[in-house]
């Protein structure tokens, strides 16, 4: 047990905010998980595994909004209708997002499939079952379980972070609610060498299948996965694209424990057409993903486009349509 020590309370850490120096991204003090360079095993009661029946590669896309503006989802689901098998709704620490159900039906009722992502920051557990339970009945596809970023000193400093349980048990809470019980790993996110053996204890909570934050490489994807998998990880993976045609939507993917190739950064960045030069790194990159062991889809993440969610959703769509036309 690590919650005295850890600003998010985790019980089975480290996160994904963890700096190359091993501190928190919370505070000016080391993780306790990764100090201890330990994996710390999961003690509840082991989940019987299941695993999706995936006959196909699966896309995913990152669904991009403007804040409670339902104008700008249901362009936005226009723009990506037919191009990708679900979309991924993150929730944000540094802007507001509508409820979890809602986005749920908005989205079920524009016949997009549901990737519904739950964060462990806003609300108790309470809260946290109530969602599950309502996720199940507004027809999310899968709920994605994480303990969630911590929000910045100077973004909104009058709320309380709750934490009041970690991703590993956020997903053993949703194992057999109904929608399909996804996880997250970030392979580049220090301590290294433990994020396999994280995996499979969130495999024995109840995970079913892992999204993969992106990397700077599919070699690399390639040998996270040869590691989880001499750990004892069977998961079917999501490995993430990184989507990306001008300086602000390269940046937006900068995050702790992320990493952008920045030799391919560049090469778009100064292209005579950089949206042209994204949307076809962006599908080399996905292709190369796509043909590692143990990767049976990949999520194309992030803004695409630094001038509005419209033109992000059209470079996303224009993405995926191609994988879409030959894997």
């Amino acid at each position: 047990m690590q919650t005295s020590t850890c600003p998010k309370r985790m019980e089975y850490g480290p996160c994904g905010g963890v700096r190359p120096d091993l501190t928190c991204e919370m505070a000016d003090l080391p993780c306790p998980f990764a100090a201890s360079g330990e994996v710390v095993p999961w003690i509840g009661p082991p989940v019987a595994e299941w695993r999706p029946d995936l006959t196909k590669p699966v896309i995913l896309t990152d669904f991009t909004v403007r804040p409670y503006a339902l104008d700008s989802i249901s362009t936005v689901t226009a723009a990506l209708a037919g191009s990708c098998d679900g979309v991924l709704v993150g929730e944000h620490h540094n802007r507001p997002d509508l409820p979890p159900t809602l986005m749920t039906r908005l989205l079920v009722d524009a016949g997009l499939p549901a990737w519904i992502t739950l964060t462990c920051r806003d609300r108790n557990r309470v809260v946290l079952e109530q969602e599950l339970a309502g996720l199940a009945v507004a027809g999310a596809t899968a709920v994605l379980c994480v303990t969630g970023d911590g929000r910045a000193h100077d973004v909104r400093p009058d709320v309380t972070q709750v934490f009041d349980i970690d991703s590993t048990r956020l997903a053993a809470l949703a194992s057999g609610t109904g929608p399909l019980v996804a996880v997250a790993e970030s392979p580049d996110a220090p301590p290294i060498a433990l994020r396999p053996g994280r995996l499979r204890e969130k495999q024995r909570a109840g995970a079913q299948i892992c999204l993969l934050n992106h990397v700077g490489s599919p070699s690399r994807v390639a040998a996270f996965v040869d590691a989880a998998r001499a750990a004892g990880v069977t998961l079917p993976v999501v490995a993430g694209v990184a989507v990306y045609t001008d300086e602000r939507s390269a940046q937006a993917l900068g995050l702790p424990g992320l990493g952008l190739d920045p030799v391919a950064v560049q090469r778009v960045l100064n292209a005579p057409d950089p949206v042209e030069a994204g949307i076809a790194a962006a599908v080399a990159e996905a292709r190369a993903l796509l043909r590692v062991d143990g990767v049976v889809g990949v999520n194309l993440s992030g803004l695409a486009s630094g001038r509005g969610e419209v033109l992000g959703a059209q470079i996303k769509a224009a993405v995926g349509n191609a994988l879409r036309d030959r894997p």
